[in-house]
Protein backbone atom coordinates (compact mmCIF):
# COMPACT_ATOMS: atom_id res chain seq x y z
CA UNK A 1 0.00 0.00 0.00
CA UNK A 2 2.59 2.32 0.69
CA UNK A 3 4.39 1.61 -2.20
CA UNK A 4 1.16 2.51 -4.55
CA UNK A 5 0.92 5.66 -2.26
CA UNK A 6 4.56 6.39 -3.46
CA UNK A 7 4.18 5.53 -6.67
CA UNK A 8 0.68 7.68 -7.17
CA UNK A 9 2.73 10.73 -5.66
CA UNK A 10 5.35 10.37 -8.08
CA UNK A 11 2.87 10.33 -11.07
CA UNK A 12 1.59 13.21 -9.49
CA UNK A 13 4.79 15.39 -9.24
CA UNK A 14 6.11 14.22 -12.26
CA UNK A 15 2.43 15.87 -14.11
CA UNK A 16 2.31 19.06 -11.93
CA UNK A 17 6.37 19.79 -13.03
CA UNK A 18 5.02 18.50 -16.81
CA UNK A 19 2.29 21.84 -16.68
CA UNK A 20 4.84 23.78 -15.62
CA UNK A 21 7.20 22.74 -18.08
CA UNK A 22 4.85 22.75 -21.11
CA UNK A 23 3.50 26.32 -19.77
CA UNK A 24 6.71 27.60 -19.47
CA UNK A 25 9.49 26.20 -22.10
CA UNK A 26 8.52 26.93 -25.72
CA UNK A 27 10.54 27.73 -28.87
CA UNK A 28 12.42 31.14 -28.97
CA UNK A 29 12.17 32.22 -32.24
CA UNK A 30 15.06 34.82 -33.81
CA UNK A 31 12.72 37.70 -35.37
CA UNK A 32 9.63 39.77 -33.67
CA UNK A 33 5.52 38.88 -34.30
CA UNK A 34 4.16 41.36 -36.38
CA UNK A 35 2.38 44.66 -34.97
CA UNK A 36 -0.67 43.45 -33.18
CA UNK A 37 -3.54 44.69 -36.09
CA UNK A 38 -5.98 47.68 -35.52
CA UNK A 39 -9.55 46.29 -34.92
CA UNK A 40 -13.44 46.91 -33.35
CA UNK A 41 -14.37 44.08 -30.22
CA UNK A 42 -17.54 42.38 -30.91
CA UNK A 43 -20.26 42.67 -28.75
CA UNK A 44 -20.15 39.91 -26.04
CA UNK A 45 -22.40 37.38 -26.25
CA UNK A 46 -23.51 36.81 -22.67
CA UNK A 47 -23.15 37.58 -19.09
CA UNK A 48 -20.00 36.08 -17.69
CA UNK A 49 -17.73 35.57 -20.54
CA UNK A 50 -14.85 38.00 -20.56
CA UNK A 51 -12.72 39.30 -23.45
CA UNK A 52 -9.04 37.37 -24.41
CA UNK A 53 -7.09 39.57 -26.64
CA UNK A 54 -5.90 38.73 -30.03
CA UNK A 55 -1.69 37.70 -30.52
CA UNK A 56 0.19 36.17 -32.64
CA UNK A 57 0.75 32.56 -32.19
CA UNK A 58 3.95 31.03 -34.07
CA UNK A 59 4.44 27.59 -36.15
CA UNK A 60 7.83 26.41 -37.23
CA UNK A 61 6.04 25.00 -40.73
CA UNK A 62 4.49 28.46 -41.09
CA UNK A 63 5.14 31.05 -39.41
CA UNK A 64 3.34 33.88 -37.67
CA UNK A 65 -0.57 33.37 -37.60
CA UNK A 66 -2.67 35.79 -35.76
CA UNK A 67 -5.16 34.09 -32.78
CA UNK A 68 -8.36 36.06 -33.31
CA UNK A 69 -9.10 37.95 -29.69
CA UNK A 70 -12.63 36.50 -28.43
CA UNK A 71 -15.16 36.22 -25.64
CA UNK A 72 -14.70 33.43 -23.47
CA UNK A 73 -16.86 32.03 -20.74
CA UNK A 74 -14.86 32.24 -17.73
CA UNK A 75 -13.57 29.05 -15.61
CA UNK A 76 -14.44 29.57 -12.55
CA UNK A 77 -16.49 32.84 -10.93
CA UNK A 78 -13.93 34.90 -9.80
CA UNK A 79 -11.33 34.03 -12.37
CA UNK A 80 -9.45 36.72 -14.87
CA UNK A 81 -7.61 35.85 -17.71
CA UNK A 82 -3.76 37.06 -18.16
CA UNK A 83 -3.01 37.65 -21.68
CA UNK A 84 -0.48 35.36 -23.57
CA UNK A 85 3.05 37.70 -24.86
CA UNK A 86 5.53 37.57 -26.13
CA UNK A 87 9.30 38.15 -24.28
CA UNK A 88 12.74 39.31 -25.67
CA UNK A 89 15.60 37.54 -24.31
CA UNK A 90 19.41 35.83 -25.18
CA UNK A 91 19.08 36.82 -28.88
CA UNK A 92 15.34 35.59 -29.21
CA UNK A 93 11.36 35.97 -28.67
CA UNK A 94 9.84 33.54 -26.45
CA UNK A 95 6.31 33.28 -26.54
CA UNK A 96 4.22 33.19 -22.73
CA UNK A 97 0.54 31.64 -22.81
CA UNK A 98 -2.39 32.86 -20.96
CA UNK A 99 -4.02 31.43 -18.20
CA UNK A 100 -6.66 32.16 -15.61
CA UNK A 101 -6.05 33.15 -12.06
CA UNK A 102 -8.15 35.05 -9.78
CA UNK A 103 -5.60 37.81 -10.09
CA UNK A 104 -4.42 39.31 -13.01
CA UNK A 105 -0.60 38.68 -13.95
CA UNK A 106 2.04 39.89 -15.69
CA UNK A 107 1.58 40.07 -19.31
CA UNK A 108 4.84 41.91 -20.63
CA UNK A 109 3.55 45.41 -19.79
CA UNK A 110 1.72 45.46 -23.61
CA UNK A 111 -1.05 47.55 -24.22
CA UNK A 112 -3.49 45.04 -26.04
CA UNK A 113 -6.44 47.56 -25.30
CA UNK A 114 -9.82 46.86 -24.28
CA UNK A 115 -9.19 46.96 -20.63
CA UNK A 116 -5.71 45.43 -20.63
CA UNK A 117 -3.28 48.61 -20.82
CA UNK A 118 0.13 46.85 -19.65
CA UNK A 119 -0.66 46.64 -16.14
CA UNK A 120 -3.66 44.92 -14.86
CA UNK A 121 -7.40 44.76 -16.45
CA UNK A 122 -9.72 47.52 -16.36
CA UNK A 123 -12.63 46.12 -17.90
CA UNK A 124 -14.54 45.08 -14.93
CA UNK A 125 -14.60 42.99 -11.80
CA UNK A 126 -16.28 40.12 -9.94
CA UNK A 127 -18.78 40.81 -7.20
CA UNK A 128 -20.68 38.31 -5.55
CA UNK A 129 -20.28 35.87 -8.08
CA UNK A 130 -21.62 38.25 -11.24
CA UNK A 131 -19.20 40.18 -13.30
CA UNK A 132 -19.69 43.89 -13.28
CA UNK A 133 -18.19 45.07 -17.07
CA UNK A 134 -16.67 48.49 -17.19
CA UNK A 135 -19.08 49.60 -20.45
CA UNK A 136 -16.70 52.17 -20.72
CA UNK A 137 -13.81 50.10 -22.41
CA UNK A 138 -15.85 46.88 -23.19
CA UNK A 139 -18.71 46.14 -25.85
CA UNK A 140 -21.03 44.94 -23.75
CA UNK A 141 -25.03 45.29 -24.09
CA UNK A 142 -25.56 47.59 -21.42
CA UNK A 143 -28.89 44.85 -20.34
CA UNK A 144 -25.85 42.45 -19.20
CA UNK A 145 -24.66 42.66 -15.46
CA UNK A 146 -21.72 44.69 -15.35
CA UNK A 147 14.24 42.76 -30.55
CA UNK A 148 15.24 44.97 -29.07
CA UNK A 149 14.40 48.19 -27.89
CA UNK A 150 10.86 46.90 -26.48
CA UNK A 151 9.03 47.75 -23.45
CA UNK A 152 11.26 47.93 -20.46
CA UNK A 153 8.50 46.61 -18.20
CA UNK A 154 8.78 44.30 -15.78
CA UNK A 155 6.36 42.45 -13.07
CA UNK A 156 5.78 43.59 -9.69
CA UNK A 157 5.69 41.86 -6.45
CA UNK A 158 2.40 41.19 -6.44
CA UNK A 159 2.43 39.81 -10.19
CA UNK A 160 5.15 38.18 -9.30
CA UNK A 161 3.01 36.53 -6.64
CA UNK A 162 0.27 35.89 -9.25
CA UNK A 163 2.86 33.69 -11.49
CA UNK A 164 3.18 31.25 -8.64
CA UNK A 165 -0.63 31.19 -7.19
CA UNK A 166 -2.88 28.65 -8.81
CA UNK A 167 -3.17 28.86 -12.26
CA UNK A 168 -6.35 27.28 -14.69
CA UNK A 169 -4.61 26.85 -17.95
CA UNK A 170 -6.61 27.72 -21.08
CA UNK A 171 -9.72 26.08 -21.21
CA UNK A 172 -10.83 23.53 -23.64
CA UNK A 173 -12.59 26.32 -25.99
CA UNK A 174 -9.51 28.50 -26.44
CA UNK A 175 -7.49 25.52 -27.01
CA UNK A 176 -9.98 24.94 -30.19
CA UNK A 177 -9.53 28.42 -30.59
CA UNK A 178 -6.22 28.42 -31.41
CA UNK A 179 -5.98 24.90 -33.12
CA UNK A 180 -8.75 26.07 -36.09
CA UNK A 181 -6.35 29.83 -35.97
CA UNK A 182 -2.55 27.68 -37.01
CA UNK A 183 -4.31 25.74 -39.51
CA UNK A 184 -6.26 29.12 -41.02
CA UNK A 185 -4.35 30.13 -44.39
CA UNK A 186 -5.92 33.17 -43.67
CA UNK A 187 -4.21 34.00 -40.55
CA UNK A 188 -0.58 33.34 -41.53
CA UNK A 189 0.91 36.60 -41.57
CA UNK A 190 2.54 35.50 -44.75
CA UNK A 191 -0.74 35.83 -46.02
CA UNK A 192 -2.61 38.63 -45.13
CA UNK A 193 0.31 40.88 -44.37
CA UNK A 194 -0.25 41.73 -40.65
CA UNK A 195 -3.83 42.84 -41.29
CA UNK A 196 -6.26 39.37 -40.55
CA UNK A 197 -9.53 39.52 -42.03
CA UNK A 198 -10.84 37.99 -38.26
CA UNK A 199 -9.32 40.33 -36.06
CA UNK A 200 -11.88 39.13 -32.91
CA UNK A 201 -15.08 36.69 -33.02
CA UNK A 202 -17.82 36.63 -30.53
CA UNK A 203 -17.10 33.33 -29.50
CA UNK A 204 -13.77 31.13 -29.23
CA UNK A 205 -13.80 28.84 -32.40
CA UNK A 206 -16.21 30.58 -34.64
CA UNK A 207 -15.07 32.45 -37.45
CA UNK A 208 -17.67 32.88 -39.85
CA UNK A 209 -21.39 35.01 -39.91
CA UNK A 210 -22.36 37.13 -37.00
CA UNK A 211 -19.69 38.98 -34.73
CA UNK A 212 -17.01 37.78 -37.12
CA UNK A 213 -14.44 41.24 -37.30
CA UNK A 214 -11.52 41.75 -39.76
CA UNK A 215 -8.78 44.03 -39.20
CA UNK A 216 -9.10 47.55 -39.74
CA UNK A 217 -5.27 47.93 -40.41
CA UNK A 218 -2.33 46.39 -39.53
CA UNK A 219 -0.32 48.23 -36.35
CA UNK A 220 2.43 49.00 -38.81
CA UNK A 221 3.83 48.04 -41.82
CA UNK A 222 4.18 44.30 -42.51
CA UNK A 223 8.01 43.02 -42.94
CA UNK A 224 8.56 39.78 -44.47
CA UNK A 225 10.12 36.67 -42.38
CA UNK A 226 13.56 36.48 -42.74
CA UNK A 227 15.00 33.21 -44.26
CA UNK A 228 14.58 29.85 -42.36
CA UNK A 229 16.73 29.12 -39.38
CA UNK A 230 15.47 31.62 -37.16
CA UNK A 231 14.39 29.52 -34.19
CA UNK A 232 16.05 27.91 -31.41
CA UNK A 233 15.44 25.96 -28.49
CA UNK A 234 15.20 29.16 -25.70
CA UNK A 235 14.64 29.49 -21.66
CA UNK A 236 12.27 31.64 -20.10
CA UNK A 237 12.75 35.63 -20.29
CA UNK A 238 10.77 38.59 -19.07
CA UNK A 239 11.96 41.31 -21.54
CA UNK A 240 8.64 42.21 -23.73
CA UNK A 241 9.11 41.94 -27.86
CA UNK A 242 9.35 45.58 -29.77
CA UNK A 243 6.17 45.11 -31.73
CA UNK A 244 3.26 44.16 -29.16
CA UNK A 245 1.89 47.28 -27.94
CA UNK A 246 -1.34 47.58 -28.70
CA UNK A 247 -4.73 48.78 -29.24
CA UNK A 248 -3.91 52.06 -31.41
CA UNK A 249 -0.43 51.80 -31.04
CA UNK A 250 1.38 48.95 -32.07
CA UNK A 251 4.74 49.91 -32.99
CA UNK A 252 7.31 50.63 -30.19
CA UNK A 253 8.41 54.66 -30.99
CA UNK A 254 11.81 55.50 -30.75
CA UNK A 255 11.46 59.19 -30.36
CA UNK A 256 8.29 61.75 -29.99
CA UNK A 257 7.79 62.43 -33.63
CA UNK A 258 6.48 58.44 -33.73
CA UNK A 259 3.89 58.99 -31.35
CA UNK A 260 0.46 58.80 -32.50
CA UNK A 261 -1.78 60.92 -31.07
CA UNK A 262 -4.18 60.32 -28.18
CA UNK A 263 -7.85 60.86 -28.70
CA UNK A 264 -11.27 60.53 -26.18
CA UNK A 265 -12.52 57.15 -26.71
CA UNK A 266 -17.03 57.95 -27.15
CA UNK A 267 -17.92 56.07 -23.19
CA UNK A 268 -21.43 53.82 -23.59
CA UNK A 269 -22.51 53.90 -20.02
CA UNK A 270 -26.06 53.84 -21.07
CA UNK A 271 -26.11 57.38 -18.83
CA UNK A 272 -26.09 60.31 -21.75
CA UNK A 273 -25.51 62.69 -18.72
CA UNK A 274 -22.56 60.30 -17.25
CA UNK A 275 -20.95 59.27 -20.79
CA UNK A 276 -20.86 63.58 -21.69
CA UNK A 277 -18.73 63.95 -18.40
CA UNK A 278 -16.63 61.17 -19.39
CA UNK A 279 -15.94 62.04 -22.84
CA UNK A 280 -15.06 66.07 -21.13
CA UNK A 281 -12.32 63.70 -18.45
CA UNK A 282 -10.68 61.76 -21.33
CA UNK A 283 -10.44 65.06 -24.18
CA UNK A 284 -8.60 66.83 -20.92
CA UNK A 285 -6.37 63.92 -20.45
CA UNK A 286 -5.43 63.48 -24.32
CA UNK A 287 -4.99 67.13 -24.85
CA UNK A 288 -2.76 67.05 -21.80
CA UNK A 289 -0.98 64.23 -23.19
CA UNK A 290 -0.54 65.87 -26.68
CA UNK A 291 1.02 68.56 -25.10
CA UNK A 292 3.64 66.21 -23.42
CA UNK A 293 4.23 64.49 -26.81
CA UNK A 294 4.72 68.03 -28.37
CA UNK A 295 6.93 69.29 -25.90
CA UNK A 296 9.59 66.26 -25.83
CA UNK A 297 9.47 66.09 -29.70
CA UNK A 298 10.83 69.54 -29.48
CA UNK A 299 13.12 68.85 -27.05
CA UNK A 300 14.51 65.31 -28.79
CA UNK A 301 14.92 67.45 -32.38
CA UNK A 302 17.10 70.37 -30.55
CA UNK A 303 18.75 67.13 -29.39
CA UNK A 304 19.35 65.85 -32.84
CA UNK A 305 20.57 69.08 -34.12
CA UNK A 306 23.36 69.38 -31.66
CA UNK A 307 24.36 65.58 -32.06
CA UNK A 308 25.04 66.08 -35.77
CA UNK A 309 28.14 67.88 -34.54
CA UNK A 310 29.42 65.12 -32.04
CA UNK A 311 30.94 61.47 -33.23
CA UNK A 312 28.53 58.36 -33.98
CA UNK A 313 28.95 56.76 -30.74
CA UNK A 314 27.52 59.42 -29.08
CA UNK A 315 25.34 60.48 -31.27
CA UNK A 316 23.85 57.15 -30.72
CA UNK A 317 23.80 57.48 -26.76
CA UNK A 318 21.30 60.14 -27.92
CA UNK A 319 19.03 57.79 -29.73
CA UNK A 320 19.15 55.70 -27.03
CA UNK A 321 18.42 58.35 -24.71
CA UNK A 322 15.41 59.59 -26.76
CA UNK A 323 14.22 55.98 -27.33
CA UNK A 324 14.01 55.15 -23.40
CA UNK A 325 12.42 58.68 -22.99
CA UNK A 326 9.78 58.09 -25.63
CA UNK A 327 8.88 54.63 -24.32
CA UNK A 328 9.11 55.46 -20.95
CA UNK A 329 6.32 59.04 -21.61
CA UNK A 330 4.47 56.47 -23.25
CA UNK A 331 3.88 54.02 -20.44
CA UNK A 332 3.03 56.67 -18.16
CA UNK A 333 0.14 58.13 -20.43
CA UNK A 334 -1.07 54.17 -20.93
CA UNK A 335 -1.15 54.23 -16.72
CA UNK A 336 -3.13 57.81 -16.76
CA UNK A 337 -5.29 56.21 -19.16
CA UNK A 338 -6.25 53.15 -17.03
CA UNK A 339 -6.61 54.77 -14.18
CA UNK A 340 -9.14 57.70 -15.74
CA UNK A 341 -11.05 54.42 -16.94
CA UNK A 342 -11.12 52.30 -13.81
CA UNK A 343 -12.73 55.28 -12.29
CA UNK A 344 -15.05 55.79 -15.20
CA UNK A 345 -15.92 52.06 -14.64
CA UNK A 346 -20.02 52.06 -13.74
CA UNK A 347 -20.16 51.27 -9.78
CA UNK A 348 -22.31 47.81 -8.74
CA UNK A 349 -25.73 48.88 -7.39
CA UNK A 350 -26.30 47.47 -3.69
CA UNK A 351 -27.73 44.13 -4.04
CA UNK A 352 -31.07 44.10 -2.16
CA UNK A 353 -30.90 42.96 1.45
CA UNK A 354 -32.88 39.10 1.92
CA UNK A 355 -36.16 39.40 3.99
Amino acid sequence: MKQFVRVMLLALFCVVMLHRATAQVAITVGFGPPALPVYEQPLCPEDGYLWTPGYWGYDPDDGYYWVPGTWVLAPEPGYLWTPAWWGWENGGFLFHDGYWATEVGFYGGINYGFGYFGVGFGGGRWDRGLFRYNTAVLNVNTAINGGEGGITARPTPQEQRVDQARHIPPVAAQTQHVAAARSNPQLRASANQGKPPIAATAKAGTFSGQGVVAAREAGAPYHPAPARGGEQPGAANNRPAETPNAGDRTTTPSHASELQPHQAVTPNSGDPKQDRKYLQQQQKLATQQNAEHQKLQQQQEKEDQKALKVPPQQRQQVEQKHQQQTQQLEQRHTQQQQQLQTRQAPRPSPSPRPR
